[in-house]
């Protein structure tokens, strides 16, 4: 029985790393579209491909994942780990519909722990506040202040550039900045599903804490986000792209070269799971601003920040619920 819950967990975590690509796929490719630096079609199979390779860049954010709760031994612990999931795949699905440029990190984040907390199970509080709650604050903030800062650096060094030339170099670098920023995603959000699954092998018996990832849990994570990837996030695309502020190509580079360093930085250095939606949401609002604080659409980043808010305590609530009808039908 425990085998066929481990199976089931394994394919509900890769449904989850499959809308997170479609939930997130905007986040790397919308200020490339809607500048026009890259074709639609262009861009998704480019982020779909660096997705995949980001995916086998490191293991530390899966390893912080799979700490984030103890649910116990056997068939019981499954079962939390698969309410968890269900909380997360729900808010996505309830984001993506409206459009809301939500984080998948802190659903799935909030799953776990709200389908823990439900069950009477451990959730490691030192470490969710530590490597989530503490980076969800601080990841936006210093996006945006890096992307303003950026900003005002390139308006000063290219002032007397001619205009026509800089934005059409701005473009071709927009490709390597679009690329670095699917990069991080891959390396960000498809370790977070590697944890899950990792966490429900410990919890079935199958690896022990000290073995690393196996290789086809690597594989299958980075061929799902992947898939999702290419089959798009318009929705989504069109808020970050479009209803935020209209971007031009050096604003786009700026904003996409701020958020790839921090999910960088936030990967190797802190081993924290943040998000990628926060990070680059937040990177084009700082470079939005240096045109003039106006010239952001604060209504809409009103709708964004609320949606990030909610993120973890909605799917918490989501993954709680999904565990209170779950034990209905546990012996």
């Amino acid at each position: 029985m425990e085998l066929g819950i481990i199976i089931a967990v394994v394919v509900v975590a890769l449904v989850f790393d499959y809308t997170n690509g479609f939930h997130d796929a905007a986040n790397a490719i919308a200020t490339s579209v809607s500048t026009g630096a890259l074709k639609p079609r262009v861009a998704l199979a480019m982020a779909a491909v660096m997705n995949f390779v980001g995916a086998f860049l490191g293991q530390k954010v899966a390893h912080t994942v799979s700490d984030t709760i103890d649910p116990g031994p056997g068939s019981h612990g499954l079962v939390i780990v698969m309410c968890g999931l269900l909380g997360a795949i729900t808010w996505n699905l309830i984001t993506w519909y409206y459009g809301l440029p939500s984080s998948s990190s802190h659903a799935l984040i909030g799953g776990l722990v709200g389908a823990a907390v439900a069950a009477g199970a451990t959730a490691n509080w030192a470490l969710v506040i530590e490597k989530v709650v503490i980076p969800m604050f601080l990841s936006p903030v210093v996006a945006f202040t890096l992307g303003f800062a950026l900003m005002l650096a390139i308006m000063w060094i290219f002032r007397r550039a001619n205009p026509s030339k800089a934005h059409r170099g701005f473009k071709v670098a927009q490709t390597v900045s679009a690329a670095a920023m699917a990069l991080g995603h891959g390396l960000q959000d498809a370790q977070k599903t590697m944890g899950v699954i990792f966490l429900a092998l410990l919890t079935g018996g199958y690896v022990a804490e000290s073995d690393g990832l196996p290789l086809w849990v690597i594989l299958a994570a980075a061929t799902a986000i992947s898939l999702g990837t290419w089959s798009g996030g318009w929705r989504i695309m069109r808020t970050l792209g479009r209803r935020i502020i209209h971007l031009d190509p050096a604003r786009g580079f700026a904003a996409e070269s701020v958020a790839a360093s921090v999910l960088y930085t936030t990967s190797y250095v802190f081993e924290a799971p943040i998000s990628t939606t926060h990070t680059i949401t937040s990177a084009v609002m700082g470079v939005g601003a240096t045109k003039r604080l106006s010239a952001v659409r604060w209504g809409v980043a009103k709708s964004i920040l609320t949606a990030w808010v909610l993120t973890f305590p909605a799917a918490a609530a989501a993954a709680a619920l999904c565990y209170t009808v779950a034990r209905l039908f546990l012996p």
